[in-house]
């Protein structure tokens, strides 16, 4: 299968580049948002392609993936023919709507576009009106790491954290960090924290910590907690979100909507190392049944098959 897609969150990219397919991205020469191409960042298979902007319409594809509401209101419009815009489509919805958390009104309104959300928070919360969805969790690839000394500390990974406030937890986070020795990593966290760890060298990092604080009250899954649970870190965070129902609290880490109650989690697991490396083996077990990489690339097969054949027949 030939699937056409914009380069938007390149670890996710990266993980559905895993399936049996040949993943398509355009290229425009000014590293514009979906249109990176490959980037130097993620270790892509053959089966990722650059197509430039200008050869898209003369492509063939057998499926249109969208990724943001721009691909979908815009940028198809302006990338592809006539004859493409009429091939099977599917929209991932990558985030809980931000506007309203329950009345926000999905912005595809087409029964032929199936969305696809990455967690069933977010499904159950996004006003999608009755037309086709379907959730395919999020499913991770951990390279298997060496057993090293931990050191007794928390790890924190979020992007661009000072910026984002309240939402993403920066409050939260400098209160945590005023009790507890916490690391934060991330693209422009050098103000709060250490900078910047690129994706292929996350896992390896992070493995090197006792546990996994989430700070954020009101966000998707993040793709760095099933990183962490495959690496065997607990985690420890807000009971909000898809994590209420990831995390179970006092077995894998610790999950409360009382940031105290957390802080004194966070100080338990530092001071009893042991108990937190049986947590991080049962939060490793339970990543491996949750994100595992070949159940969500059967997912998305099945998917991909399901929605190609289905138009095949509307088309006879």
């Amino acid at each position: 299968m030939k699937i056409f897609t914009w380069h938007i969150h390149g670890s996710y990219l990266f993980y559905l580049s895993q399936g049996p397919w040949d993943i398509y991205i355009p290229v425009n020469g000014r590293q514009e948002e979906g249109y990176y191409g490959r980037g130097t960042t993620f270790p892509f298979g053959a089966n990722v392609h650059e197509i430039p902007i200008a050869e898209v319409r003369n492509a063939d594809f057998d499926l249109i993936l969208f990724q943001t509401e721009k691909n979908y209101l815009e940028d198809q419009h302006e990338v592809l023919s006539p004859e493409q815009k009429t091939l099977p489509k599917i929209f991932i919805e990558h985030d809980p709507p931000w506007q309203h958390p329950a009345d926000e009104r999905h912005p595809v309104e087409d029964p032929a576009v199936t969305v696809v959300h990455v967690t069933h928070f977010n499904a159950l919360m996004w006003n999608n009106q009755g037309y086709p969805t379907r959730v395919i969790p999020h499913g991770v690839l951990v390279p298997d790491l060496p057993v090293i000394e931990k050191k007794n500390r928390g790890i924190v990974v979020i992007n661009n954290l000072s910026a984002r406030g309240r939402m993403l937890g920066a409050d939260i986070f400098e209160r945590v960090a005023a009790q507890v020795p916490l690391d934060l990593v991330g693209m422009g966290t050098e103000n709060l924290g250490l900078g910047e760890v690129l994706h292929p060298q996350l896992p390896a990092f992070i493995s090197g910590y006792r546990f996994f604080f989430n700070p954020i009250r009101y966000t998707s899954l993040g793709l760095s907690i099933c990183e962490a649970m495959m690496c065997g870190l607990p985690i420890v965070g807000l009971a909000t979100t898809e994590l209420a129902t990831t995390i179970e609290s006092g077995y894998s880490g610790y999950i409360h909507t009382d940031v105290d109650y957390l802080i004194d989690r966070m100080k338990f697991l530092l001071e009893y190392p042991a108990q937190a490396e049986k947590m991080g083996d049962h939060a490793k077990q339970v990543a491996r049944e949750k994100f595992s990489i070949e159940r969500f690339a059967s997912d998305w097969n099945s998917l991909f098959t399901e929605v190609i054949e289905r138009s095949k027949i509307k088309s006879i």
